[in-house]
């Protein structure tokens, strides 16, 4: 017999090399065969010296390097996405459990009794004549082999579904950096706007000099002097104003990098003229590149692992169990070979009916793989269009960006003949008030095309990926080494 059950169990062993249920083959991503907008560029310079990682190192800025280390550190959302990682990585080990059989160990002792009445049926010890004590130790092994491959098939989804985990942390690090160096050079354009403000209330404080000078003189009316005033309070005004978008700016800074707003205080600092740009590459890459991508992708293996579970549902449930230990009435021949028990057994199970829930249940799982195939798709084509749109936005803002220097060029220099003619008195001041306006209003514009392409190159950099790779993403073997059998 026991030659029987060991034939049985190699035989079950064997047949657990089976797996129902599809072989995972990443589908098809839309194809495209390169980016609209990098016609006519030029060839990117490699930057062998930056960190591949730390892609906010193209600004050469130490201060926002400073507050990018700290996401990873302290950022609470990427907390959170690195928490659930660990979480997906603790399921794989559940479901690997699954696997091999169960072991336990009890031990007990027993009093029991019964029948006979009177004085007649005490003992000395108090007892009845019937009681009876039992002692025992025993252990025993069960096993549900995995014949049909469900534990696998789970294993295998609960993988890749730490997978997705790990690059759902991925890109949150990805967004957390992209917006807080958004914020950054937002802040840093709020600092070169009240510069420019401040430069403003100079020049208007002379030009009102000037004013003052010729209604002195007698060549000018006093309405002249008045209307200086209230372009110079004017501007003194909204000088003022800057600072409450500046503050809101330093505010978000503070809680991406997990600090109080309280805590944390940034100098002002001139926002940079240099905007880098990226060579995007190919568009294939971005299948390597984005960690938003390869989720969608894993996502596909973990749906289509799913099906296998359900697949396996139509199959017998094979089960193996073992008995072993020792019972006796006395503590002293416990360990003897007369009170060894044992017991070995096999067990199958198959539902016959279920009512459609099996054929439904792989229904849903074949609709959800189809689902996470369309999200997958989706996610290529709008990764392709955040490259594309980055890249429009730069090629746009740049030509934007001469033509405003021009623009202010040319005011400047009509602001300084419109003054040299009025101290000339042969303009009024309205002509000044005019020119100053108009070069003012160039200059902030300016300054906001330098801003929206320092925001459009970070915007090219998340788009593509930042310094992420797809080799990032921890390999299933690696995940599963995370959960020891044997610990």
């Amino acid at each position: 017999m026991t030659r029987r059950l060991a034939a049985t169990l190699a035989l079950c062993v064997f047949a657990s090399g089976c797996m129902v249920g599809p072989d995972y083959k990443r589908p098809e991503a839309p194809p495209s065969p390169g980016f609209k907008e990098l016609a006519g560029w030029k060839p990117g310079q490699p930057r062998d010296d930056i960190d591949k990682g730390a892609w906010w190192s193209v600004y050469n800025d130490p201060e926002l390097d400073r507050l990018e280390r700290m996401v990873e550190v302290s950022n609470q959302t990427v907390k959170q996405f690195e928490a659930q990682y660990r979480n997906a990585v603790a399921l794989v080990g559940e479901a690997r459990a699954g696997l091999f059989p169960t072991v336990a160990m009890n031990g007990g002792v027993t009093r029991s009794g019964g029948g006979g009445g009177g004085s007649s049926g005490l003992s000395s010890g108090g007892g009845g004549r019937g009681d009876s004590t039992l002692y025992s130790v025993q252990g025993s092994v069960s096993w549900t082999l995995d014949v049909w491959g469900r534990v696998r098939r789970q294993v295998e989804s609960n993988v890749a579904g730490a997978q997705v985990s790990a690059a759902d942390l991925a890109n949150a690090k990805l967004s957390a950096q992209a917006t807080l160096a958004t914020d950054y050079f937002d802040l840093c354009a709020e600092d070169a706007l009240t510069r420019l403000l401040r430069q403003t209330v100079d020049a208007y404080g002379r030009a009102l000099q000037i004013a003052q000078n010729q209604y002195h003189a007698g060549t000018q009316s006093n309405i002249d002097v008045v209307t200086a005033q209230a372009q110079l309070q004017s501007a003194q005004a909204q000088l003022v104003g800057v600072g409450v978008q500046r503050q809101q700016f330093e505010h978000a800074i503070a809680v991406l990098t997990g600090h109080a707003p309280s805590e944390l205080t940034i100098a002002p600092a001139p926002l940079t003229s240099a905007v880098p740009v990226v060579p995007p590459g190919l568009p294939s890459a971005l299948l390597e590149r984005r960690p938003d991508v390869a989720a969608a992708e894993r996502n596909m293996q973990q749906e289509n692992a799913l099906i296998g579970v359900q697949v396996a549902a139509y199959y017998p449930d094979v089960s193996l169990s073992a008995l072993g230990g020792f019972d006796a009435s006395m503590i002293s021949r416990l360990f003897n070979v007369a009170s060894r028990v044992w017991s070995l057994g096999a067990a199958g199970a198959e539902t016959l009916f279920s009512g459609g829930a099996r054929p439904a249940a792989v229904t849903a799982a074949r609709a959800t793989y189809d689902q996470s195939v369309a999200a997958y798709r989706q996610t290529v084509l709008t990764a392709f269009q955040q490259v594309e749109d980055a890249l429009s936005n730069l090629r746009i803002l740049e030509q934007q960006a001469a033509a405003e220097a021009i623009a202010v060029a040319s005011a400047d220099r009509a602001v300084q003949a419109t003054l040299n003619a009025y101290r000339a008195g042969t303009v009024a001041y309205t002509s000044v008030i005019t020119e100053q306006t108009l070069l003012l209003s160039d200059q902030q514009a300016a300054l906001s095309v330098r801003q929206s392409r320092l925001v459009a190159s970070v915007a090219l950099i998340e788009a593509l990926g930042g310094g992420w790779s797809v080799e990032a993403l921890p390999a299933p073997e690696t995940v599963k080494r995370a959960n020891p059998v044997f610990p």
